[in-house]
C-alpha cells in the first residue's frame, strides 16, 4: 500500500511514528555536501529524510525526481546547531545560516530503501 508523500502529516497527526510505510513523492532538495539526505513537500511543509544506518546516498542532482520510498515517518525537534549544519549541507548563505535562532520540529523519514524514478 503505496501513500503520496503529502498523506504524511495527516498519519503524523494521530501517531508519534509510523513504522514499515511506504510513500511517493517529489525529491525537493539534496544534500550539496554528500547526498546524505533530502527534502520533500508534504503539502506546504517540509519533510527531511535520512537513510537508515547511513548505508546509501542519494545523487545531489536529483531535485525534481520521484521517489519511492520505505520506512518510517516522525516529527522530531532539531537543535539550533544540527538546523545551522544541515543548511550549510543545503548551501545557504551565511546571511540566512545566522538567522536560525530556535530549534525547530520537523517531519522527519528514514528510509531503509529509496526507488529514484529515471
Amino acid at each position: 500500500d503505496i501513500k503520496k508523500a503529502t498523506e504524511v502529516k495527516t498519519l503524523l497527526a494521530t501517531s508519534a511514528e509510523v513504522k514499515d510505510i511506504t510513500i511517493t513523492g517529489k525529491v525537493e532538495s539534496v544534500c550539496q555536501a554528500k547526498g546524505c539526505w533530502m527534502t520533500m513537500d508534504i503539502g506546504g511543509e517540509t519533510m527531511r529524510v535520512k537513510f537508515k544506518d547511513y548505508a546509501f546516498f542519494m545523487p545531489k542532482d536529483c531535485s525534481g525526481k520521484q521517489v519511492t520510498m520505505t520506512g518510517k515517518a516522525f516529527i522530531k525537534e532539531i537543535s539550533v546547531a544540527e538546523q545551522k549544519h544541515l543548511a550549510e549541507d543545503a548551501g545557504k548563505s551565511k546571511k540566512e545560516i545566522k538567522k536560525i535562532k530556535k530549534p525547530a520540529k520537523e517531519y522527519c523519514f528514514e528510509a531503509s530503501g529509496v526507488v529514484l524514478e529515471a
